[in-house]
């Protein structure tokens, strides 16, 4: 990835559906209503698990399910999908704090003093945000809905489905051929 590019996290409710030996590993017994994630920033173990997720804009994205988000767990990521000297917009989570470090242009909008988009040029466009990222999410979650219930262990699968669709998308048909070919092989 190169151009422009936003960075966000996300977190989403996955237990261990029809995994009973992870339910009784946790120590609990298992549930039968939605799962009560706990609030805040989640983890694996809180069954929040994060999904880190970068979106080229006007592009493609790349999403994955971490064990949590720290500086030490994205930079690896980061540094294999995005070029250096690429400009990344992002919250002010500070996660995103050594980006300038690692080789990147960084520029932040401050979601916890209301800002979700800012103009620095003049010109009438706000080009600091990362609602493309935030509208990603919101598409991802409708989707992951009507499943009612994610276990994480299938979690992944479902993430790189999903990535998979919004990258092929404005191929049309073609993506539809060419994902025949792969699966009929």
């Amino acid at each position: 990835m190169s151009g422009s590019v936003e960075f966000d996290e996300a977190y989403t409710k996955a237990g261990h559906k029809g995994n009973p030996d992870a339910v009784a590993d946790a120590g609990r017994e298992g549930r039968r209503r939605a799962l009560k994630g706990a609030p805040g920033r989640g983890t694996l173990e809180k069954e929040k698990p994060p999904i880190f997720g970068m979106i080229q804009r006007s592009g493609e994205v790349v999403i994955r399910m971490l064990e949590n988000v720290k500086q030490a767990t994205i930079k690896p990521l980061i540094l294999e999908t995005v070029a250096a000297g690429t400009l990344v917009y992002t919250d002010e989570y500070n996660i995103y704090d050594r980006l300038e470090e690692w080789g990147y242009l960084h520029k932040t909008v401050n979601h916890g003093a209301g800002e979700y988009a800012r103009d620095e040029d003049g010109d009438g466009f706000h080009e600091v945000h990362v609602n493309t990222m935030e509208g990603f999410w919101s598409l991802l979650r409708s989707w992951l809905r009507p499943h009612r219930g994610i276990s994480q262990e299938k979690l992944p699968c479902y993430l790189a489905f999903f990535e998979c669709l919004h990258n092929i998308r404005k191929r049309g048909k073609a993506a539809l051929h060419s994902l025949l070919s792969l699966l009929l092989g």
